[in-house]
């Protein structure tokens, strides 16, 4: 796989001791991560001229309008903030995600708790950041998450398959090739089943081209379709409906105990006892095997390294909590 996806980061999150308190954030996912992307670390409250260690800050709603706060000095940080993040997300010529620290008053995407005045109190609302806000309004369809939420199997695994087929069109789109577009569709076909089986058709329309449109049009047109194609995660039911229909073409081939053993796993992955790799890795023993060159590029087998494929099985509250809303 050799699209390096372009990944904004919060400097805190091991790149740097830079929270309010001087620490950092050891993340062992962001490690792993480090050698598959680039990431561009930043830290908002350094940028806009608070050191470390710093006076905390928080998000205050005043008279209707949320603003950003530090209630020891009293300062209003919110025009140096809404300053500093057009300028930084004006000046990223590239970008495929992002992953933010989570409860930031300033990096924060969601969850951000909001309060009634500088003195101490209890939260009256929650929300995005004063930079996590930003990026949400300019970036709404890219991957973007927080190093806490990350630490759930189906996010990361959702986040990582739309940060590799984001990046993988990115550099689809500045080949400007009609033949560069149909392999993208050809390759995600199975990927794009399993997320939306109405998308896939409506992609699949674009790219035959019927009304001759030109291909920049083109380009731009299958791109906000794809985003709505990964706007939602994929069901269990629906990533073991693409493994069936990848089970078919070996069919014939398969003896009882082979097929019987793979809807054993599927049973398994859908009952929250194994990941949905177990599953996968018997079908790319099937495809080496019988040599099946079209499914071998199929990215639903591997939407991102392998390396960082997460071998832990998921539990019942992994699988029956809705960690998107």
């Amino acid at each position: 796989m050799k699209t390096k996806p372009i990944v904004v980061i919060s400097k805190c999150i091991t790149f740097a001791p830079v929270r309010w308190d001087g620490s950092i954030i050891a993340s062992e996912f962001v490690e792993k991560l480090k050698p598959y992307v680039q990431f561009v670390p930043v830290c908002p409250e350094m940028e806009i001229g608070l050191g470390v260690p710093r006076d905390p800050i928080r998000l205050v709603s005043i008279k209707g309008e949320i603003k950003l706060i530090q209630p020891s000095t009293g300062l209003d940080l919110t025009q140096k903030m809404e300053e500093f993040s057009e300028n930084f997300l004006h000046s990223l010529k590239e970008v495929d995600g992002f992953i933010l620290k989570s409860a930031s008053p300033s990096s924060g995407f969601r969850n951000v708790k909001i309060y009634p005045t500088t003195e101490k109190s209890a939260a009256i609302a929650r929300g995005p950041g004063a930079f996590g806000g930003a990026i949400l309004k300019k970036y709404p369809n890219l991957a973007i998450e927080d190093e806490r939420r990350l630490l759930n199997p189906r996010i990361k695994e959702h986040f990582l398959t739309k940060l590799f087929a984001t990046a993988s069109y990115r550099e689809t789109k500045q080949k400007q090739s009609i033949q560069a577009l149909i392999k993208y569709q050809s390759d995600n076909k199975y990927l794009l089943t399993a997320y939306s089986q109405k998308q896939l058709h409506i992609l699949g329309k674009i790219v035959a081209n019927q009304e001759k449109k030109p291909i920049k049009t083109l380009l731009n047109l299958y791109e906000t379709n794809l985003y709505q194609a990964f706007l939602h995660p994929p069901t269990v039911g629906s990533n073991i409906n693409v493994m069936m229909k990848i089970m078919g073409y070996f069919s014939n081939d398969l003896t009882r105990e082979e097929k019987a053993y793979f809807i054993k796993t599927t049973q398994q992955y859908r009952e929250g006892k194994l990941p949905l790799s177990s599953c996968k890795s018997i079908l790319h023993s099937w495809i080496i095997r019988f040599q099946n060159q079209y499914l071998s590029s199929q990215t639903f087998l591997e939407p991102y390294p392998e390396e960082l494929v997460d071998l832990d099985s998921y539990s019942a509250e992994f699988t029956a909590k809705e960690y998107w809303k």
